[in-house]
């Protein structure tokens, strides 16, 4: 099934475009044409992509390991109490103002419901601060007293699963700051190779997931587009063993156009819940994952 779906509040990040040599959005006929056969064009892609994972030996791989859909790092309850609290955790300013555990296990466990478990490197106290806290301006910031290893529930790639977070201690806070101790697992290699060496508007790699909804019935991902269109559209093909997004640009301009690249959520509504479902961006091949496609 494919559906276009509502675009929500933009999120104006911009980046100069000299690494693509692409104006993104401009350019009349040559850009953003998504005719019937536009649209031809992304269904086939998609049902390529959908069909080279089917039962491949990456999909298999997929389906055993380790990786996360959801956010890696958990609030502490009324986060935040103040706009500088606000401000300081998003430039990641934090100050230590105690010690952190030097020793502990090295290994930790993925739990999920089914049974299925997993072994990991796990991140020391200090790895993990440090994931957290790259800012160090004079700004505000926020104090972390202290650390305990304790666990979290995070959605993976295989559901919800049981794993070790280490729980900092705010000042101010009555509860933990929480940072899964578990690193996601190498992504195996794509059973088919990008659709372009670089992207078009009629097709455009997704940047990264944002968030599944509770129910699974829908995802929100960052999509990229330019100065001078309407904005991202994401469509979706569903099988049973793969969903797969397809981004592309509407409402493209003619005329100059400055090189910038803005980034959008997209939310894009499922015909039933993601569940095991691997989740895959049509123009790469591969699956869209939390963080930078990098």
């Amino acid at each position: 099934m494919r559906t276009h779906t509502a675009r929500v509040g933009k999120l104006l990040i911009p980046l100069a475009l000299l690494t693509t040599g692409l104006a993104v959005g401009c350019g009349g006929e040559q850009a953003g044409s998504h005719g019937v056969d536009a649209d031809s064009t992304r269904h086939a892609r998609a049902r390529a992509v959908a069909d080279a994972w089917a039962g491949s030996a990456a999909a298999q791989m997929w389906a055993k390991g380790y990786y996360p859909m959801g956010e890696v790092i958990e609030l502490p309850e009324g986060a935040f109490h103040t706009g500088a609290d606000k401000e300081a955790y998003a430039t990641q300013n934090f100050v230590l103002d105690g010690t952190l555990p030097t020793s502990g296990q090295r290994k930790g466990e993925a739990k999920w419901k089914d049974g299925g478990s997993l072994r990991l490197p796990m991140m020391s106290a200090r790895e993990a601060y440090d994931s957290v806290a790259r800012g160090g301006n004079d700004g505000p910031h926020l104090t972390v007293t202290g650390a305990k290893l304790g666990t979290t529930t995070l959605l993976t790639s295989r559901g919800p699963a049981t794993v070790p977070a280490w729980l900092f201690a705010l000042k101010g806070y009555d509860t933990p700051l929480k940072r899964v101790a578990l690193s996601p697992m190498k992504a195996p290699k794509a059973p088919i190779v990008p659709a372009a060496e670089s992207p078009s508007d009629e097709l455009w790699p997704l940047e990264r997931l944002v968030g599944v909804s509770g129910g699974g019935r829908s995802v929100t991902v960052l999509a990229g587009h330019g100065a001078c269109d309407d904005g991202p559209v994401v469509d979706v093909l569903e099988t049973d063993a793969t969903v797969v997004l397809s981004a592309w640009i509407t409402g493209t301009k003619d005329g100059s156009c400055t090189s910038q690249l803005l980034f959008e959520e997209v939310t894009v509504k499922l015909g039933r819940a993601l569940d095991d479902r691997i989740l895959l961006d049509a123009f790469t091949g591969r699956p869209v994952q939390p963080g930078s496609r990098d």
